[in-house]
């Protein structure tokens, strides 16, 4: 540590991003829940030479293209719409100042490992609320608290997600409290709450263009809330950095979000491949959590998370494995082409047939 550094900062620990190998043509990558498939065609065609040329030029702080794209996609008005460098960003300000006056904020114990993070920052006082024996939220253990809410849903790493229901009766239980549904897996078998937003004021949907939409190299992330909402979003995005996404990204986001039909197609099948490579798994005797997101959550009796995520390495292969103690024997494993994950389901038997 630098003597310049604040001393508040000290003990900071920092979020661990999934490992990004420098070079990935022998290997598979099944541990950031990226997508196996390419953008849309028209995101190619758009980032074309003139607009390569234009880059000596600021995005529009507005992004006011991409956010009329989103409102059209969801059925808000484009006020309701701000956008972020990724979701991360959004989050960011949510973590910093959208929580409430007394400065809580409640989340899963076990998710998306960035919240901790965020209010050890921005020195808010995260509560984290224990998921179910079987790895689920309990929608009434967030009713009648007294700060902000932030799930994730379906949660990561579990791939487990509420319903409308369940999320509109924490809505109900907690009309002075902002409920922020962060939804960056949504598109894999959830429901968006998206369409609860004109009538609950308390609500903020974040998304992200990451996954289903083939971008998390682009850096787009977007919230949805009431106009009040996000004009207190945009007041902290314009204080913080009011080109947050550059001219490409703004192009890029615009062309995914308008391609309806690719953004179908694709989902769907990540889905279909998800639920081929979930019954093969449990036909090899492992435990897999039901998943409506591009991942799903896996354990087996027979090996350990840890050595399993091992010897995967030996085959050219990533997954995701985590040391907490209530999930050290699990390893997050992101939907690739069916191809990648036949080459993963052979590997696996071939671990197996050695123990």
């Amino acid at each position: 540590m630098s003597r310049f550094l604040n001393s508040r900062y000290s003990a900071l620990e920092p979020y661990t991003p999934g490992e990004q190998p420098k070079v990935t043509g022998r290997l598979i990558k099944l541990n950031t829940n990226e997508s196996p498939y390419p953008p849309a065609p028209g995101v190619l065609e758009v980032i074309n030479n003139q607009e390569l040329q234009k880059l000596r030029l600021y995005s529009d702080p507005a992004a006011s293209e991409l956010t009329a794209a989103i409102a059209d996609f969801y059925g808000l008005k484009q006020e309701q719409v701000m956008v972020g460098n990724g979701s991360d960003e959004v989050l960011a300000f949510i973590f910093m100042a959208m929580r409430g006056s007394n400065d809580v904020i409640y989340y899963p114990e076990i998710s998306y490992s960035f919240y901790p993070v965020y209010c050890d920052i921005f020195h808010a006082h995260g509560v984290k609320v224990p998921l179910r024996e079987d790895f689920s939220i309990g929608a009434s253990d967030y009713f009648n608290l007294d700060g902000t809410i932030i799930i994730t849903n379906p949660n990561a790493p579990t791939g487990r997600a509420l319903t409308l229901d369940e999320i509109e009766s924490i809505l109900i239980n907690n009309e002075e409290n902002l409920v922020v549904i962060d939804e960056a897996y949504v598109d894999f078998g959830a429901d968006s709450a998206a369409g609860l937003i004109d009538r609950y004021d308390n609500l903020m949907v974040v998304q992200t263009f990451s996954k289903s939409r083939s971008l998390a190299g682009a850096r787009i992330g977007f919230a949805m809330a009431s106009s009040e909402i996000i004009a207190d979003m945009n007041k902290l995005k314009f204080s913080f950095n009011p080109y947050n996404l550059n001219r490409l990204s703004i192009l890029a986001g615009t062309e995914a979000m308008k391609d309806r039909e690719y953004f179908e197609d694709t989902r769907s099948r990540i889905m279909e491949t998800r639920e081929k490579f979930v019954k093969e798994m449990r036909e090899m005797g492992f435990t897999v959590l039901p998943s409506k997101a591009n991942f799903v959550f896996a354990a087996s009796d027979r090996i350990s998370g840890e050595e399993y995520f091992r010897e995967l390495r030996k085959y050219n292969i990533i997954v995701r494995h985590f040391s907490d103690s209530r999930i050290c024997n699990y390893v997050r494993i992101t939907i690739g082409t069916p191809e990648e994950m036949k080459s993963l389901t052979d590997a696996t038997r071939q671990i197996l047939s050695k123990r």
